[in-house]
């Protein structure tokens, strides 16, 4: 009996693809953000430099030391007491990066994004992103389907921002329907296509 394809064996991933691109990845407080740890396992194996942030929710469902362990770098929770050194991360974790993905993307912070709203770590980031952000929804289908949750996912495909998903199947709300987070492999093809269809930038922040 054969074993099961790995999320890079599904993606096509090939080790040190990504050797040079930096990627964001901001964590929200969401039951999908296992499939994130498995995004950012596979695209540091690919040779993408990957630093997390997360909200305080987030933290409810995957530690950041799960995070820390995948990518070998300090994972960013608060804009103030991470910058010891006087850093204002809130900018320049973005500036440093190719691409920023928001995965899972709360209704939450769709909505902040959407409206503006820059009240904690990650939507600061996201307010103030310096390179192309990418978000991946993750949500109840009724909450997907809300009037308020179309309007800002569209205007934040007007202004720019890339959508990916969500898909259709099993919530965790134990019902059928859209609002599903992307799967990994599917999320992972995702961010190297875009991220292979631009040079990487020179990077000077240190991650360590």
């Amino acid at each position: 009996m054969s074993r099961p394809a790995t999320p890079d064996e599904q993606s096509g991933g090939d080790q040190g693809a990504l050797e040079g691109y930096e990627l964001l990845v901001c964590v929200c407080g969401g039951i999908a953000a296992y499939k994130t740890a498995t995004v950012v396992s596979t695209l540091v194996q690919e040779g993408c430099g990957v630093t997390v942030a997360m909200t305080r929710n987030a933290r409810r469902f995957v530690g950041p030391l799960t995070y820390q362990a995948l990518t070998g770098r300090k994972v960013y929770s608060n804009p103030w007491r991470d910058a010891a050194d006087g850093d204002q991360r809130h900018l320049t974790l973005t500036e440093t990066a190719d691409l920023v993905l928001v995965a899972p993307a709360t209704a939450n912070i769709i909505g902040k994004l959407a409206g503006g709203i820059a009240d904690d770590l990650i939507s600061t980031l996201l307010i103030g992103a310096g390179a192309p952000v990418m978000i991946a929804p993750a949500m109840n289908t009724r909450m997907w389907s809300h009037p308020a949750v179309t309007r800002n996912v569209a205007f934040l495909r007007e202004s720019g921002f890339e959508v990916a998903g969500p898909d259709s199947g099993w919530l965790a709300c134990r019902t059928i329907g859209e609002g599903r987070m992307l799967e990994a492999a599917d999320l992972i093809k995702a961010v190297r296509e875009r991220l292979l269809a631009a040079k990487p930038r020179q990077h000077s922040l240190n991650k360590g």
